[in-house]
């Protein structure tokens, strides 16, 4: 008896929650999209969107974003890795989403939208009917299923007349790569890494509709889209929520990866110079060569064949990250190798001008820190392949 009467108060529960998330809205009634600008770290350099409910007749001010993921998923990490991790749609009271931004000292604008109250109804349904627990989870992909994508698809699900997305005035059409290093600085950890794990395919230029992965676009081009045959605005009202207070910005440049891989390229050029004036090979550097290159390659096979990342594929890092290299470090060891081995270095100086083929041509932008280590590796390579011949005809 007991059990069956608390089972029947959560169901009850469950109802009045259920109807209290699809009340009818008054004709005070606001459908706003908040847009976020970008935070300090590498997860908030794209900024963030959200739609806001407001009525001031029923006393609702909430916050819905599809921002939302739990570190308590089972194998979380894993799953982020394999591109196979869910995330979730959230609700916030709107105090609370304002305060943590302010806080965050991050740029918050709105726009209220033109809505019919039927369509204003319509969103606030789907919102609450994507809060039960059933429907909240979907499947994030950076560029074409994530927080600003989410704030489009959904107004175009509940909006009766057609939305013209028009092109913002001066915009001009970019690359998926370009439109992420546009967020970040280019001589930053996160950036390098960026551009090592992604591959070719985000350097097609991406239309006018696939801008908007990006919150910023997201507010760009609806401040323009117009609504139905007459053409009217899609925004009725912008308003200017919170702007970033302007703060001093530190440069840590002593661990930048320019300067760590120049040091590292210099190293192993001056190593390299030293061997030649010598005659001589110091294989604790040949050793950290292979090894790195071949264990950044296994990692660049992996994100591109063993998960669901699109963006990781027909990733022409391998060209210098050579998954092969772990195999012949037994090479590496003798004083006299193989004659194949010889060829297999002439083989990887070949890989590396087929690098500076792809780059040159736009099939993939590299990350520009990698060029010292990139042309010190090729010295090397060359100076091996010249040491070893030597070595055999003597």
């Amino acid at each position: 008896m007991i059990k069956t009467f608390f089972i029947a108060c959560i169901c009850f529960l469950t109802c009045l929650t259920s109807f209290s998330q699809v009340r009818s809205l008054s004709d005070q009634a606001e459908i706003s999209v908040l847009s976020i600008g970008p935070g300090t770290s590498l997860n908030d350099a794209f900024g963030h969107s959200a739609f806001r409910v407001k009525d001031k007749g029923l006393g609702i001010d909430d916050v819905y974003n599809y921002g939302i993921y739990d570190f308590n998923t089972p194998n979380f990490y894993l799953k982020f890795a394999q591109g196979k991790l869910h995330y979730l749609i959230g609700r916030n009271a709107y105090s609370d989403f304002y305060n943590s931004y302010v806080y965050q000292n991050r740029t918050i604008q709105e726009q209220v939208l033109n809505l019919s109250p039927a369509e204003k109804q319509d969103i606030y349904a789907y919102l609450a009917h994507n809060m039960q627990p059933e429907n909240r989870a979907y499947l994030y992909d950076f560029f074409y299923d994530n927080c600003a994508t989410k704030i489009k698809d959904v107004l175009l699900v509940n909006v009766d007349a057609k939305v013209d997305f028009n092109q913002p005035e001066g915009f001009q059409p970019q690359s998926f790569r370009t439109l992420i290093q546009n967020q970040l600085d280019a001589n930053t950890w996160g950036s390098v890494g960026i551009d090592l794990a992604l591959g070719s395919v985000i350097d097609r230029k991406a239309t006018p509709e696939e801008h908007m992965f990006l919150p910023k676009y997201i507010y760009r081009f609806f401040e323009v889209a117009t609504l139905g045959p007459n053409q009217q605005p899609l925004v009725t009202q912008d308003r200017m929520v919170f702007e970033k207070r302007e703060t001093e910005t530190s440069n840590n440049f002593l661990f930048s990866p320019f300067l760590v891989f120049s040091l590292l390229g210099l190293l192993i050029l001056w190593i390299t110079y030293t061997d030649y004036n010598k005659q001589r090979r110091t294989k604790i550097l040949d050793l950290f060569i292979f090894s790195v290159t071949g264990l950044l390659g296994v990692l660049i096979l992996l994100l591109w064949f063993a998960t669901d990342h699109e963006a990781t594929a027909q990733n022409y890092n391998l060209l210098w990250a050579f998954a092969l290299n772990l195999l012949v470090i037994g090479q590496v060891f003798k004083q006299t190798p193989k004659a194949w081995f010889i060829k297999y270095i002439k083989f990887l100086v070949i890989m590396l001008c087929l690098l500076s083929f792809h780059w040159v041509v736009g099939i993939q932008v590299f990350a520009l820190a990698l060029l010292p280590l990139l042309l010190a590796l090729g010295i090397r390579y060359v100076f091996l392949v010249w040491y070893y011949s030597v070595k055999r005809e003597t």
